[in-house]
């Protein structure tokens, strides 16, 4: 159907179009490639805000412990009846809490 002196235009037009369809392909994978590494960005931020969430509760879980633990009005703790048990756990909850602080800050999580 073709006439023969078409034929070498057909084939530029064949070219033109397989050059074309190999430039949507490579823009498609540079596309995907691009989405992907936003993905894995957004998903390194959450994972920063995780550790850092996760940190803030370990350093207050300390003192929620200690706490609640003195708070159940036990008779039978002698620290209770110390003249420096108030003290000494006050100063427990602080260093333990300065020291888990100091390691995620050393840590990076902080």
């Amino acid at each position: 159907m073709v006439r023969p002196t078409m034929q070498p235009l057909f084939r530029d037009v064949t070219d033109h179009v397989r050059n074309i369809q190999e430039r949507i392909d490579s823009m498609r994978e540079v596309l995907a490639f691009a989405f992907e590494a936003s993905l894995l960005v957004g998903q390194a931020q959450e994972t920063a805000v995780s550790k850092k969430l996760a940190s803030w509760l370990a350093i207050l879980a300390i003192p929620t412990a200690l706490a609640g633990i003195y708070g159940m009005n036990f008779k039978n703790m002698p620290e209770l009846q110390w003249e420096y048990g108030y003290y000494l756990l006050l100063s427990v909850m602080a260093i333990s809490c300065i020291a888990l602080y100091l390691r995620f800050r050393r840590a990076g999580w902080l």
